[in-house]
């Protein structure tokens, strides 16, 4: 289904909805007065190890992949459109939301020899491991037409240094963006969760690994293994949700130096398991997205719960990323790094965070 179908949809859905709004009050809040009276929104794992959960594969579905840890997906849809139709408690900020032009000196990462991070945009992020590169998530423009990139480039992304690596984390189109990745050299490989073969097959993009929970790719000195996270995907809303796998990466780097990316995550209790079996350099934490919690809390953790994570997951450093380039919550593109700064410093672990915005690189060793 193409994307001009689905907006469509979408809208004849909130007419809809608005209708039987105004026509019977009544049957909106019923559909949604489960989800609201809910206080939890990830599903505890009791002592249950994700590793364990992984191996013997509870995670696969029928016909789709399961979430081991997160809530029930049932009436989403009516969630949605309830929170579509209700009032942002944040409108009074929208206005001062910044664009920010983003400009890359790439030279300076060419010529750095160890590792290197530059926050491209949104959740796409560079990696440098020596004489390697690795691009996650690329996304270099607009998803669609009705939400602004306040990040837009000034640049031609074809100028971006070559990968020798794409990573994906799962297949929401903020995340997994066709346009973006046929840009890239068609030989480039992909590492991506099970599931997407349709959509690089699309794209001729035939040089790929396509790994399953605690799966690992090696080469040479250096290991990329995928991770649960407490989240889904979907790409076409006829087939329903979690068609393919969603997850984070754990790359240790033939510096000897470990990157965890996280991928989008509600929280759960499996990032104290995730800190006890690597020893986390830098962990790249995705927060943006968050408002309103009754509605984001099961994909986004919060400000809060990030610096929570951070602390079980034992890591050295901080960085966040998917933020400042598309309001996908209700919150302002700028508020998320403001927020977790307060958090940080409540915590006394603001010295922890690697603190740097769109086109910037933080230079490792």
């Amino acid at each position: 289904m193409n994307r001009r179908f689905f907006i469509q949809k979408l809208l004849y859905s909130l007419q809809t909805v608005l209708l039987m709004r105004l026509a019977h009050p009544a049957v909106l809040p019923a559909a949604i007065k489960k989800m609201e009276s809910d206080k939890l929104h990830y599903r505890p794992l009791n002592g249950r190890s994700l590793r364990d959960i992984a191996l013997r594969k509870e995670h696969h579905g029928n016909d789709r992949f399961i979430s081991p840890v997160g809530i029930p997906r049932v009436g989403r849809w009516w969630q949605l459109l309830k929170w579509k139709l209700s009032r942002n408690s944040f409108n009074r900020y929208l206005k001062d939301q910044p664009v920010n032009r983003i400009a890359i000196d790439w030279e300076p990462v060419r010529k750095h020899q160890g590792v290197s991070v530059t926050f491209v945009k949104h959740a796409s992020i560079l990696i440098k491991d020596v004489e390697s590169y690795l691009l996650i998530d690329p996304v270099f423009s607009d998803i669609y037409w009705f939400i602004e990139d306040f990040s837009p480039f000034t640049f031609d992304p074809r100028k971006i240094i070559k990968p020798d690596h794409v990573l994906v984390t799962h297949g929401h189109y903020d995340h997994l963006d066709k346009s973006s990745l046929r840009l890239l050299d068609k030989e480039t490989h992909v590492i991506s969760p099970l599931g997407y073969d349709a959509v690089f097959q699309d794209l001729n993009m035939k040089n790929r690994t396509r790994l399953d929970w605690y799966e690992t790719y090696r080469n040479g000195d250096s290991s990329i293994t995928f991770l649960p996270s407490n989240h889904w995907t979907m790409r076409n809303p006829l087939r329903g949700p979690n068609r393919s796998l969603w997850g984070g990466y754990m790359i240790k780097t033939a510096a000897d130096y470990t990157i965890y990316l996280m991928g989008d995550s509600g929280y759960f209790d499996g990032f104290e398991e995730i800190g006890r079996d690597f020893d986390i350099d830098l962990a790249v934490i995705n927060l943006g997205a968050y408002e309103p919690r009754w509605f984001m809390a099961s994909s986004h953790m919060n400000p809060r719960e990030a610096v929570r994570v951070f602390k079980e997951l034992k890591a050295a450093k901080l960085m966040i990323v998917h933020w400042g380039t598309f309001r996908l919550g209700d919150e302002p593109v700028h508020f998320p790094p403001v927020d977790l700064k307060r958090e940080l410093e409540k915590e006394g672990l603001l010295d922890r965070l690697v603190d740097i915005r769109h086109g910037e690189t933080f230079f490792i060793r």
